[in-house]
């Protein structure tokens, strides 16, 4: 059963909201903050979906990956993607002026929220306290993408008039980030946990998730004292009750939605609200009209032997011939490659023909340079909705925050700390390997001859390969200060080549990346155009 939060509609003002940081006081709050629109909870309610619908695209959620070395945008330049992955942007790039817009629309639809919903007659506290909450989350969630991506930025903890949305200047990233992390303290008590959400209500923000928010900054900010502070009493159930998803496959699939992995997802449902991206994600023959997103060979590369080594590594038994064979199952979950079995939801299935020259009578998916088909060799089946609509429409939740994740950052906390353990291996490395499919005693055990520095490339590895398509790539070789070495170069497709450079590989995108300045994004040249009191960042 869908949830209320798919049903409401969203209240057509939101077109009127902050368009861009110019107009955060220009919209008409006339017609919908007076004593005519705060008369019920439900229009409350119908507000502060709007601020959830904002909290991030279908498009962002996909296409961020092709920011990072796990995937290709190929045709068009998707959520800016292509520009930001080749590293060659400015301050006037679509993608950024959009992150920038849409995001202090969220803060401003949240502030209005929590400036008028008080107006409310006749209503019960508790249901009150619940929905500002609600709204503190998301618009403390505005403010870490907004950081994490540009910063020093504008802190909007109220809506602003005239003159002082024109005049705003930046306020320094450890602020918003302290702010960040007070708001979510203030709340975490306000918030129900999943095991006390009835079923119209799920896919509300909920205790663990405002708890698993908090985490993700302090990963983020390296504070790992206070992560493993956070996700220990997480990890214990202190905050609701979660566990891995049995099946790694089935945790994409529609008819596993709200499982117990499940921390907040973006919510979707056919018919009133869905997304497209996989209509040029997946194969041609899937129905698909062309490919915009692939997977690359980096990606491809990163996923271990069933035995746990990684490819290139003595007694790894990997075959660069038959590639595909005794991987991490995960490779299979997320990745279509040559000759690979595709599954329909009514049991049906085809072979998937990538290579040039190998199809039996159907060629439709093979690679040609410059055709409607995949430029680097792969497709993507991870949330491949078995139960779509036309044109591979879909209303499967994307999964913003899952319980895998607690466990990863609570590995990479316990390793940086110098702390890991075979107990705590056992916690979080162990059991996410199991349930991908390893069953190789290497494989499962902890190995504490690597020190802290191998253990650190495994449990970065684990990430890569557990939440690949995902987007949450870029935000993880930003951190950690790689994309430098990960962006600079190639990004290659599948050995489909015939020239020896690169030992046959595919040369896809030529990629470039300044640690000077593409750490952070720039400011929007529009907003400081309008507003001179927006310094710019170093180098743009």
């Amino acid at each position: 059963m869908k949830n209320i939060l798919k049903h409401i509609k969203f209240i057509p003002v939101v077109l009127l909201l902050l368009v861009s940081c110019e107009d955060l006081d220009l919209a008409p709050e006339n017609q919908f903050t007076d004593s005519n629109y705060w008369t019920s909870v439900d229009k409350a309610q119908t507000f502060l979906n709007t601020a959830y619908s904002q909290m991030q695209t279908s498009q962002y959620f996909f296409y961020n990956e092709a920011l990072s070395d796990n995937a290709f945008n190929g045709r068009g330049d998707n959520a800016g993607a292509a520009s930001i992955g080749a590293g060659i942007y400015d301050p006037s790039l679509g993608r950024i002026k959009d992150e920038w817009n849409n995001r202090y629309a969220g803060i401003k639809t949240c502030n209005l929220l929590l400036e008028n919903i008080d107006r409310v007659p006749n209503a019960d506290a508790t249901v009150i306290a619940r929905m500002k909450a609600e709204a503190r989350f998301l618009r403390a969630f505005q403010h870490f993408q907004l950081t994490t991506w540009f910063g020093d930025i504008p802190l909007i903890a109220k809506d602003p008039s005239l003159t002082e949305a024109t005049t705003v200047s930046r306020t320094s990233h450890a602020e918003v980030i302290a702010s960040i992390l007070s708001e979510l303290d203030a709340i975490i008590p306000a918030l129900p946990k999943n095991t006390q959400l009835a079923t119209s209500d799920r896919g509300k923000i909920t205790m663990g998730a405002a708890v698993a928010l908090k985490a993700r900054v302090l990963l983020y900010e390296g504070k790992w004292d206070d992560v493993v502070k956070t996700v220990e009493p997480f990890i214990a159930m202190s905050y609701g009750t979660y566990s891995l998803f049995p099946s790694y496959e089935g945790l994409f699939q529609q008819q596993n939605e709200y499982n117990s992995e499940d921390i907040l997802s973006l919510q979707y449902v056919p018919q009133f609200r869905m997304w497209g991206e996989f209509f040029d994600m997946a194969p041609l023959s899937a129905g698909a009209r062309l490919n915009a997103l692939a997977p690359t060979q980096e990606l491809v590369d990163s996923y271990l032997m069933l035995n746990g080594k990684r490819i290139n590594e003595a007694g790894s038994g990997y075959n660069e011939n038959d590639p595909y064979i005794n991987r991490d199952p995960r490779l299979t979950n997320t990745v279509v490659y040559d000759k690979y079995n595709w599954k329909e939801g009514d049991g049906s299935s085809h072979i998937i023909y990538i290579k040039p020259g190998t199809s039996v009578g159907n060629p439709t998916d093979e690679f040609v340079q410059g055709s409607s088909s995949t430029p680097t060799g792969y497709y993507t089946r991870k949330y491949y909705d078995t139960q779509h609509l036309t044109s591979l429409q879909s209303g499967l939740n994307l999964m913003l925050f899952r319980y895998a994740d607690i466990l990863l950052m609570y590995a990479e906390a316990k390793n940086e700390l110098n702390q890991m353990t075979s107990a705590v291996w056992d916690q979080t490395i162990k059991p996410l390997r199991t349930r991908a499919g390893f069953s190789d005693t290497a494989a499962l055990s902890f190995n504490n001859t690597l020190g802290q520095t191998g253990l650190r490339e495994v449990i970065r590895n684990e990430r890569r390969t557990e939440f690949a398509m995902e987007g949450l790539r870029i935000f993880d070789i930003r951190r950690w200060k790689t994309a430098e070495v990960v962006l600079n170069g190639y990004a290659h497709g599948a050995k489909f080549g015939v020239s020896s450079v690169d030992n046959g590989y595919l040369r896809v995108n030529l990629r470039t990346f300044d640690p000077e300045k593409h750490y952070l994004w720039p400011i929007p040249r529009d907003e400081r155009l309008i507003n001179t009191n927006l310094s710019q960042n170093p180098n743009w």
